[in-house]
């Protein structure tokens, strides 16, 4: 079938060349890099009726814009996408400010990164029934066999993936802090080659662990080039926000947020106080600052 995709990023590039390496004819939009239109308005005129709009582009102001500008721009039945990591509030919003107009609007969620090109891209659909028809063809070959579906109403999709991202963070860091634990032992252990054998039989093996066994590989065990600063792109805050809406505890993906949080400081502050009661209370000596 006939796609627009706006934004060509690392995913929406990989998503692209899948897309038209199984037979679609994708128009592409992005003022960054080569692409078929140069507006959206053009792409609009590249695409056929009912006309489906992929926006492959970062959560916030821009894919508010965007949005915006493709509900003046396509007609009644057209389908318009939403791919990227958005506050599923957001999106139903949007599902209804479309849905005046007479457009249909998706929110799918998309996991797979940069390996997705090879591996193909999970998808998580929220929105009407008539609208993932009409893009099925589109999101069974991004998908690999057995890797999509369509969730749930608007704002599912996006719902949806914001939990996988919160599960992503706990899993990051069990493996980060049980790394640092055997790093920090007395045996001199290879980190690479324990992360090598886990791979193979064992509980804990992962797609996670392949991908920390390739980052030793390549950065060496100590991850000597890698600065320990961790950043965080909202979903799992969002989910500690819902969970904490629906009174539900979620203690490990709480804390991995936070440990993200502490590796962007040069010096905890709150290190310093408690240093500085230590040795109010109990005479215990502190360090100075060099």
């Amino acid at each position: 079938m006939k796609l627009g995709m706006v934004g060509l990023g690392r995913m929406g590039s990989g998503m692209t060349e899948r897309l038209r390496g199984d037979g679609h004819e994708v128009q592409t939009y992005d003022p960054q890099v080569e692409s078929t239109a140069a507006s959206l308005e053009e792409l609009a005129r590249q695409l056929e009726a009912p006309r489906a709009v992929w926006m492959m582009i970062p959560a916030g102001e821009i894919t508010e814009s965007t949005t915006k500008e493709l509900i003046g721009i396509l007609d009644r039945g057209d389908v318009l996408v939403d791919g990227g990591n958005s506050n599923f509030h957001d999106s139903q919003r949007r599902s209804a400010e479309a849905a005046a107009q007479g457009i249909h609007f998706l929110d799918v969620g998309v996991s797979g990164g940069i390996w997705g090109l090879r591996e193909g891209f999970c998808l998580m659909a929220g929105g009407a029934d008539e609208a993932v028809a009409l893009i099925q063809p589109v999101l069974e070959t991004l998908a690999p066999a057995d890797g999509w579906a369509h969730v749930g109403p608007s704002g599912a999709g996006h719902f949806v993936k914001m939990v996988h991202n919160g599960i992503e963070y706990g899993l990051m860091q069990a493996y980060a802090e049980g790394f640092e634990v055997l790093k920090a032992s007395e045996f001199g252990l290879d980190l690479e080659e324990i992360a090598g054998i886990w791979r193979y039989g064992s509980v804990v093996r992962s797609w996670l662990l392949e991908l920390l066994y390739g980052a030793f590989e390549q950065h060496g065990s100590d991850l000597k080039d890698i600065a320990g600063y961790v950043d965080d792109s909202g979903e799992g805050r969002w989910t500690i926000f819902e969970a904490i809406n629906e009174d539900v505890p979620v203690p490990v993906i709480s804390a991995a947020l936070y440990a993200r949080f502490a590796s962007r400081q040069d010096e905890s502050f709150a290190a310093k106080i408690d240093a500085a009661l230590r040795q109010q209370f109990g005479g215990h000596p502190v360090k100075s600052e060099q």
